[in-house]
């Protein structure tokens, strides 16, 4: 009988133990759904109704999937992660603010997949990055950050990293003068941004595409894109590390010049309907 009550004593005392773990533990794949809650642990059974609630319970490495449809809000990423959604409509919609913003060590990567990010015509940046190493952008929409230079992405690396950007459609971000669709430029001078665009649709930002290097070095290569019916210049090129070069695409009907500064051509792309049609110089690299 002693013994029996020993071992009672001793499962009593173990029981906080181990109700309380679960509560601590990060799972290295979490689940949103429109109709989830953020008190959920954010399981395929029990899903969360955020990102920003499915972050928290998701760890470092890890990954966000979506289980139907919904708007999941706003998130800042602090930790290398995967956000992929193709179970339908994955909203980030915000006004008057960022949507998606990446500050995360400068040896993480963040993927983002399938995500529809409005701006509602107030929002400040779709995707903003100060840190990390590297950020795939693959398969989203991005539009309607109109608040003054509201940008679609705002590629700001603090130290070195690289921006893939690619099947992403990027529509009617910023205003007539200001802002618009993709920026890279580093946020100090001793940062080296790299960017790849390929098989975006760039539509009616004010300006398409700029690379800004005031003293350091951003690269951004253009493959198989449209820039189209951009309110100021396609692409610009600006300070003394900023350079772009175009392969393969188009650039059409904006309402200043096709191209602006270090604007590096492969001799295979569309300029035309521009004001005016600037001509890039030569970019070398065919082997």
């Amino acid at each position: 009988m002693r013994r029996i009550a020993w071992l009672a004593m001793a499962v009593a005392l173990l029981l906080p133990v181990f109700a309380s773990a679960p509560a601590h533990a990060q799972a290295t794949r979490t689940w949103v759904s429109g109709v989830g809650d953020d008190a959920n642990p954010c399981s395929r059974t029990a899903p969360c109704k955020t990102f920003a609630g499915a972050i928290s319970k998701t760890a470092a490495a890890g990954e966000i999937n979506c289980l139907d449809p919904g708007g999941f809000g706003a998130v800042t990423i602090t930790k290398s992660i995967t956000i992929s959604c193709e179970a339908g409509t994955a909203g980030v919609l915000v006004s008057g603010t960022n949507g998606i913003v990446i500050n995360a060590a400068t040896t993480d990567f963040i993927y983002l997949k399938g995500l529809d990010i409005e701006g509602l015509g107030t929002g400040l940046v779709g995707i903003k990055f100060f840190t990390g190493a590297g950020l795939v952008v693959d398969n989203c929409v991005i539009r309607g950050f109109q608040a003054g230079s509201a940008l679609a992405i705002g590629f700001n690396p603090t130290s070195n990293a690289t921006l893939t950007v690619t099947n992403t459609v990027i529509a009617k971000n910023g205003i007539s003068g200001t802002g618009g669709g993709i920026q890279v430029a580093p946020g100090n001078g001793t940062a080296t941004a790299n960017a790849m665009l390929s098989h975006v649709t760039l539509e009616k930002n004010n300006v398409g595409v700029a690379s800004v290097g005031a003293g350091a070095a951003s690269n951004v290569q253009i493959y198989e894109s449209t820039i189209n019916g951009s309110l100021n210049t396609g692409i610009v090129a600006a300070g003394t590390g900023g350079v772009v070069r175009i392969g393969r695409s188009a650039i059409t009907g904006s309402g200043g010049a096709a191209t602006s500064g270090n604007v590096l051509s492969y001799l295979d792309n569309q300029i035309n309907g521009n004001n005016p049609d600037t001509t890039p110089g030569t970019a070398g690299g065919y082997h």
